[in-house]
């Protein structure tokens, strides 16, 4: 598939939200302590029962972030087959209302990535995470932070393929989602 990606502003929000998010979870992950190491994590896939996920369902999707968040640090992309959009992601740095980012300048948060169910397995998810490296790089952060769950086994080898190394692994980060782990996945950018 040919991906033309490019940088984006709020503008794009409707029609990025058109985009579904949602995915079938067949299998979950099991988090555990790599042996070598504390501060390594293990994941190990487990089969469960096929329910579908999506987390814009959860908390409103791309069109509630202008009522949640300060946008201004904000950048979005888009990645288009023939004009047509089939992807999309929301990069954030230095924003003080963002806790996922600390405080942190040297860091930048991939908030969002989403590939429409058809064009998915395509290259459009990589064609994105190459334009967020770039930005990322060119605002001159040392890290890139993505947020995934234990439910999201697509997304994690995804990011982990793509040069990702999950850091921590926080079971208590949704208490009104007992079964899911947040996992947080830093990829370390060269200069």
């Amino acid at each position: 598939m040919i991906v033309d990606v490019r940088q984006d502003g709020q503008s794009l929000l409707p029609e990025y939200a058109r985009i579904s998010i949602a995915f079938e979870v067949n299998e979950v992950l099991d988090v555990r302590r790599d042996a070598d190491s504390r501060q390594r994590f293990r994941l190990e896939p487990r089969a469960v029962a096929p329910w579908v996920k999506d987390y814009d369902a959860v908390d409103g999707g791309p069109l509630t972030w202008p009522t949640r968040f300060d946008l201004r640090h904000w950048t979005f992309f888009s990645a288009r087959n023939r004009g047509r959009l089939v992807g999309g992601a929301a990069a954030i740095h230095r924003a003080p209302d963002v806790s996922l980012l600390a405080g942190r300048d040297d860091v930048a948060l991939l908030w969002d990535l989403r590939v429409a169910p058809d064009a998915r397995g395509m290259g459009v998810g990589r064609a994105l995470m190459d334009a967020v490296d770039a930005w990322a790089r060119s605002h001159e952060t040392s890290w890139i932070e993505v947020e995934t769950q234990t439910i999201n086994a697509p997304a994690c080898r995804f990011y982990a393929a793509n040069g990702f190394e999950l850091r921590a692994a926080n079971p208590d980060a949704y208490p009104g989602l007992p079964n899911e782990i947040q996992l947080l996945w830093y990829k370390q950018l060269s200069r």
